[in-house]
């Protein structure tokens, strides 16, 4: 595929970050994801692996112990993992640090850099981010854990749903209310999973994302070093804010990857599957149907890598972002459908990849805020 980005997303550098990712991915992940999907986990060994290579820092400063590249090269190896045969749901769970330590790397604490960001980057330990709680879902302004300073400990009280890697993770960093109601009053604060009264309570059974573990936190009476709050008192919203469109440009791509994986494979499919002495790829509505996902999906693309692009250049594109991971996830949406219809019968198997992108797919709408949030961040900026 060739598009207006392309000499950034070719390079010599990212072509060879493309083809060790593709190697990972076939020779570490694929012949064992059925296995992890059943497990209900991926092996902690993984994120060694991954490590080793270099995949795991590749966007993170080489100061905070990573390869020093930019979102453009971690959004090539989230593409080309799923490309290669990987899933979102691997993804999450092998990548939570992604959204569990860029907020410790951009407040510059080096402390708490060596402590939580660098070993996770390395693989040695595990991170999870918590901001959803049981009652509040997209209301970040509203959450209800508190941290109350106690001399010089802040005192955690409260309890986190949806986490991704809530079994696995060695520290957690937790969005709490140090202050008063409202945005202005929440805090970042990093809670290792060994301090007493934090509790992994269940893990959760998912539609898909099988082998990304998700689990309900509670905080009873937790004590944590006032050492590790991230940033200022009160500056918590910001920093989310500020994160929240790397995850959302990680999702969009992850969406677009997956309707291409899907794509790639409907094609393989109707090429080779005869139905009353034809192939598939013989019959004009199919034809047909594979020409507009082929459309759709370069068109998405094509978006979504024009945004980041932009958005690694210079910051902003809050509006585009928003509209590049809805745009993606629709595209991606309508793909895994009409995928799993041109498998018929297969594609409803959980031996068919489709199926576990077509149940996959589902979360990349609510992940990273969901459609209807991105839709009402789009309608204010555009002056509605």
């Amino acid at each position: 595929m060739t598009t207006a980005s392309a000499e950034l997303w070719e390079t010599d550098e990212r072509t060879a970050l493309r083809d060790l990712t593709r190697k990972f991915t076939v020779t570490h992940v694929v012949p064992n994801l059925a296995g992890w999907e059943n497990d209900g986990e991926i092996p902690r060994e993984l994120h060694r692996t991954a490590a080793t290579l270099g995949l795991l820092g590749a966007s993170t400063p080489e100061s905070a112990g990573g390869s020093g590249g930019t979102a453009l090269d971690m959004l090539t190896i989230l593409e080309e993992i799923i490309l290669s045969g990987g899933s979102s749901g691997l993804i999450s769970a092998l990548f939570s640090h992604g959204i569990a330590t860029p907020h410790i790397v951009s407040s510059g604490n080096t402390d708490l850099i060596d402590r939580f960001a660098r070993p996770a980057l390395e693989g040695r330990m595990i991170g999870s981010l918590a901001i959803t709680e049981p009652g509040g879902g997209s209301d970040v302004a509203n959450i209800k854990t508190t941290a109350r300073l106690d001399g010089g400990s802040y005192v955690v009280n409260g309890a986190k749903l949806y986490i991704t890697s809530g079994t696995r993770a060695d520290f957690v960093t937790t969005a709490v209310r140090t202050g008063d109601s409202g945005h202005a009053g929440i805090s970042l604060i990093v809670i290792p999973t060994d301090a007493a009264g934090f509790t992994a309570s269940r893990r959760l059974d998912k539609m898909g994302w099988l082998c990304s573990d998700t689990a309900e936190l509670s905080f009873d009476n937790v004590r944590v070093p006032v050492a590790n709050l991230i940033g200022d008192e009160g500056t918590g919203f910001a920093q989310i804010a500020q994160q929240f469109q790397g995850e959302r440009l990680s999702l969009a791509f992850q969406a677009v990857a997956t309707a291409r994986r899907c794509l790639d494979l409907s094609i393989a499919w109707v090429r080779s599957r005869e139905t009353f002495g034809r192939p598939l790829s013989s019959r004009q509505v199919v034809r047909h149907r594979i020409a507009e996902l082929t459309t759709e999906i370069t068109a998405a693309e094509e978006f979504c890598r024009s945004v980041a692009v932009r958005w690694v250049a210079g910051g902003g594109m809050l509006a585009e972002t928003a509209m590049a991971k809805n745009n993606a996830v629709k595209v991606c949406d309508h793909t895994v459908y009409e995928a799993v219809q041109l498998f018929g019968g297969l594609g409803c198997m959980r031996e068919s990849e489709v199926e576990r992108h077509y149940r996959d797919a589902r979360v990349l709408g609510i992940g990273g805020g969901t459609t209807e949030i991105m839709n009402e961040i789009i309608g204010k900026l555009i002056g509605l």
